[in-house]
């Protein structure tokens, strides 16, 4: 389960773009990241929620990957994206991918500012015999 688990909070996202209120547009922007950074999506689920007070609302939307998974949540009613790609590493080391996406879709999103957390997932395997 060794992996690398990589999370951004963004503010200030231009509430207009397509990706921020349209399933559709969402899910070609992620997929097209996912195929960039070299990636293989296996599935995917986008639902956009509806209208409020005739204001556009967000989309949240899963790409699962051979490797684990892109998870991305939108709230254009604030300016707000938040992205979730975790990556697993047990046959191969996937984290210079996991980055590429994730750099892909902040540059997409345009935000103003950018909160980034990475977290190391897993211990390295041991072999333990008993005695």
């Amino acid at each position: 389960m060794q992996g690398l688990h990589l999370t951004a909070d963004l503010r200030g996202c231009p509430a207009a773009q397509p990706a921020m209120t349209t399933p559709e547009a969402l899910r070609e922007l992620c997929v097209a990241a996912v195929h960039d950074a070299g990636l293989l999506p296996v599935g995917e689920c986008f639902h956009g929620f509806p209208p409020e007070n005739g204001e556009p609302r967000g989309v949240t939307g899963v790409v699962l990957l051979a490797e684990s998974h892109l998870a991305v949540h939108t709230w254009p009613e604030i300016d707000a994206v938040t992205l979730d790609v975790y990556v697993c590493n047990l046959g191969a080391d996937n984290s210079a991918k996991a980055h590429r996406l994730l750099d892909t879709l902040l540059a997409a999103f345009g935000p103003a500012s950018v909160a980034r957390h990475a977290l190391q997932r897993g211990a390295a395997p041991t072999l333990e015999r008993a005695a």
